[in-house]
């Protein structure tokens, strides 16, 4: 089916609708190759999806003195022993068996010689990250998948249109509907993936792309999909500090090729903070930058070492974008900051990715599957979406959800995008204050009472910001509920671990 056939008709059928162009939802697409698929994404996947936004690469563990019990116990570890123990050793078990799909997926990994090329980032214990094209690994990684999707002739496309409401009927989801430039379009289907991506985009800081605005989350809370984790939110510490939005990424993988952070002064940020070192886990490094900067302090990324020895060829992304600023890497430090970057939370979900819904099926950085617990490893996320796309696709294959006769539920005809919506700006920037690095319970109190406001005011035209609205009140009552502070989820005014919140985090629909 063309663009232009779906654009001139407003009611479509499709056996499974894939919402999302990712890793995840192109891994769902090619793995349900006994089903009809329909893939909807507003751009071409190396535009729209954050996966191509994915600079570090994937972690395996492959190498000779790697093992998947230390991967197990780094994951762990770095989610502040919330992880659900079960699906972590399920994914970390099928991590090689997932980068050589990938590789007979014709994704060009970096090699040594006959071997791939590891590499070490924050958290982890041993080289165990995978790179394709230095620091562009998303980007490859999709490039790859999307050519052979085009290619597979079970899958059809659907472009330049967003999934704005799930179509719902007694219970059950039937399809979604879309907003597009000839108006809605309804289609309907026995069984509906979201793989829509994170919720980046609800910060002011932020290095999600304009896609990364919470809506799948969002569809699928309000049509009564269990949820899970929405308080954790990780925040990445060394995003270039710019005018810009999304802010650009520089890679964690420079740090662990010797970069190190630095105030204006020269003083080392992390001095004392952490056994690692600038390699300590995100929501550890995030944390001490922003409490320099809260102190009114200048953070700098001092990555002088390696662009000048041979390990800059392995960074060609930080490179073009420093310059692209006006930076030199190789000559001066560059200023960083925190910036939202990827939700632990997200559409609870089983080990195959059905969510609690009937018909609905989430993967990728929209589902929470319990791998990430309060703060994810350092390129988990890549693992996890090929992983879990992999396992919905075997699963959609085995038979599809039972039709329901019937008409659904009555969707929003009125809907727009709310991109330059003053209110959607000022939820961006009360969420960067109330839900940032450091939270308090007085700030999300009153956050909770300002979004509650606004959601009253909601107008017919107004139900894509309603449910962004909704969404952001949920998570600001599950920050709030967690009365302690965990992984990336610190609460000035509860600075310690509850031990009687020790519960891992467990996703099971």
């Amino acid at each position: 089916m063309s663009d232009a056939a779906a654009m001139r008709r407003t009611n479509l059928e499709t056996d499974v609708l894939v919402l999302g162009a990712g890793i995840a939802g192109l891994c769902v697409a090619l793995n349900a190759s006994e089903r009809r698929v329909l893939v909807v994404c507003p751009d071409e996947p190396v535009r729209s999806s954050s996966s191509a936004l994915a600079q570090g690469g994937i972690a395996a563990p492959i190498g000779a003195s790697d093992s998947v019990a230390a991967h197990i116990l780094d994951t762990i570890e770095a989610a502040a022993h919330f992880a659900d123990p079960a699906t972590v050793s399920r994914v970390i078990g099928d991590a090689a068996q997932a980068v050589h799909y990938l590789i007979d997926s014709g994704v060009p990994f970096d090699r040594d010689g006959a071997q791939l090329s590891l590499h070490r980032e924050a958290g982890h214990g041993a080289a165990r990250v995978v790179h394709a094209a230095g620091d562009r690994t998303g980007e490859a990684i999709v490039r790859a998948l999307w050519q052979r999707a085009q290619a597979a002739g079970h899958i059809e496309f659907l472009g330049n249109a967003r999934a704005v409401e799930l179509l719902v009927l007694r219970g059950h989801i039937c399809g979604a509907r879309l907003l597009s430039p000839r108006g809605p379009i309804a289609i309907h289907a026995r069984d509906t993936v979201l793989a829509t991506g994170g919720i980046g985009r609800m910060f002011r800081m932020t290095t999600n792309g304009p896609f990364a605005t919470g809506d799948g989350l969002a569809m699928a809370l309000d049509a009564g999909a269990r949820t899970a984790a929405l308080e954790f939110v990780q925040f990445h510490p060394t995003a270039l500090y710019v005018q810009a939005d999304p802010l650009p990424l520089l890679t964690e993988a420079l740090r662990g090729a010797g970069a190190r952070l630095i105030t204006a002064g020269g003083r080392p940020v992390m001095a004392g903070r952490h056994p690692l070192g600038d390699l300590a886990p995100r929501d550890v490094v995030s944390r001490a930058v922003w409490e320099c900067q809260q102190a009114g302090e200048i953070v700098l990324l001092d990555a002088t070492s390696v662009f000048n020895s041979p390990q800059a060829a392995s960074f060609p992304g930080a490179l073009e974008t420093a310059r692209r600023y006006g930076f030199e890497p190789s000559r001066q430090p560059l200023p960083v900051t925190a910036a939202a970057h990827f939700h632990m939370g997200g559409i609870a979900v089983n080990d195959h990715g059905a969510s609690s819904l009937p018909g609905l099926w989430a993967g990728g950085e929209v589902a929470c599957t319990g791998l990430h617990g309060a703060n994810r490893l350092a390129s988990n996320s890549l693992l996890e979406a090929v992983v879990y796309g992999r396992a919905i696709g075997t699963a959609l294959n085995l038979g599809s959800t039972p039709a329901v006769s019937g008409t659904p539920d009555a969707a929003t005809e009125a809907a727009h995008d709310p991109e330059h919506d003053p209110r959607w700006t000022a939820l961006r920037e009360l969420m960067w204050h109330s839900m940032g690095p450091v939270r308090d319970g007085a700030s999300l109190r009153s956050a909770i009472a300002q979004v509650s406001t606004e959601i009253e005011g909601c107008q017919l035209g107004d139900a894509v910001l309603r449910r962004r609205l909704l969404l952001a009140r949920a998570m600001m009552q599950s920050a709030l509920a967690r009365s302690e502070s965990r992984g990336a989820h610190w609460r000035r005014d509860y600075p310690q671990r509850d031990p009687q919140q020790d519960a891992p985090s467990s996703a099971t629909a």
